[in-house]
């Protein structure tokens, strides 16, 4: 689980982002980056660790550029550090794109970039989106995004910047949260209404397949299959805190209600069809070390306890290895 932002406007990018992105901190602690235009070149900056990092690393940079993206990590495709963190660019530093959500098939397509002279900087897997978006850009990067997404497989919500568009931010949303803050000679891109609601009140809640193209005084959402679409604007009537909240009457609900998708999330980095050993390689797990085990422990308190005697039973059933949960005290 990331974070991404998207803002252009009238007002300097940077502060509308790093404002934003604190806001979602809940959402990656690993790491944090933003990508402005800047006349018309594109300036990153890139912090390991929480924001306030990001914060130090910003003190003696000068921006005044009002389109920009921003991102917060949560690492899943590799390790937290400054060339894992995103943005990430293409290889003339002409493209930019942050993501959350896994890339399954990165692999295969990192290979096949590769192998077409493309130069790779991370271990990450989003780094393929913005190679893809790079090969085929032809003066127009809304096509160029609607030309590599058909190649990815996965969950993605991307935002997208471009030096030679520089009015203009592209989003995608495919079983990742991805909304649309709609202002008034501003536009907003995030994962999340609270990163975006001290600016707005007006949201797009974007659908599996849409992508949308924003400039500070329009927008336009296409679908999966290319066609225009009108999505309905919603008026938010929380506070900030009921925002947090995702509109629950209180976080224990927001919580309960969150479970399916965050056992999804945490899962989708490791479960590939096409190459499970990865699963073992994060793990430090040798597969035969995992086969001579005879006895599993869980230690855990409160409701983990409870989680721990399902992990009990699954255990013992698919694996046949005897199990026990115990409570940590």
């Amino acid at each position: 689980m990331c974070g991404i932002v998207g803002y252009t406007g009238d007002k300097n990018a940077v502060d509308v982002i790093v404002d934003s992105l604190k806001r979602l901190e809940y959402r990656g602690y690993d790491s944090s980056g933003i990508a402005t235009i800047e006349g018309k070149k594109i300036k990153t900056i890139r912090a390991v660790g929480k924001i306030k990092n990001l914060d130090i690393a910003l003190k003696d940079e000068k921006f005044s550029g009002v389109s920009g993206i921003g991102h917060i990590r949560w690492a899943t495709h590799g390790r937290p550090c400054e060339e894992n963190a995103h943005p990430h660019t293409d290889c003339k530093g002409e493209i930019v794109v942050v993501h959350n959500g896994i890339i399954e098939n990165y692999k295969w397509l990192k290979n096949e970039l590769i192998s077409q002279g493309h130069k790779f900087l991370s271990e990450t897997d989003t780094e393929v989106i913005v190679h893809l978006i790079e090969k085929y850009y032809k003066n127009d990067i809304l096509s160029a995004v609607k030309e590599a997404i058909k190649h990815l497989k996965g969950a993605y919500a991307i935002a997208v910047l471009s030096a030679k568009d520089p009015d203009v931010i592209i989003g995608v949303r495919q079983d990742a949260p991805l909304v649309a803050g709609i202002g008034t000679g501003e536009n907003f891109l995030a994962s999340d209404i609270p990163a975006v609601l001290s600016y707005t009140k007006n949201f797009i809640f974007l659908e599996d397949g849409d992508i949308i193209r924003m400039t500070k005084n329009s927008y336009e959402i296409f679908d999966s299959s290319g066609v225009t679409v009108e999505r309905k604007i919603n008026i938010i009537p929380w506070d900030s805190l009921m925002a947090e909240k995702s509109g629950y009457k209180h976080f224990m609900l927001k919580e309960i209600f969150e479970q399916p998708q965050i056992i999804e999330d945490t899962f989708r980095g490791y479960l590939n069809n096409e190459d499970v050993s990865g699963f073992f390689d994060d793990l430090k797990l040798d597969p035969k070390f995992v086969k001579n085990l005879n006895r599993i422990s869980i230690v855990a308190c409160g409701t983990s306890y409870h989680a721990g005697l399902i992990g009990k039973f699954l255990f013992e059933t698919i694996s046949g290895i005897p199990a026990e949960s115990e409570i940590g005290s």
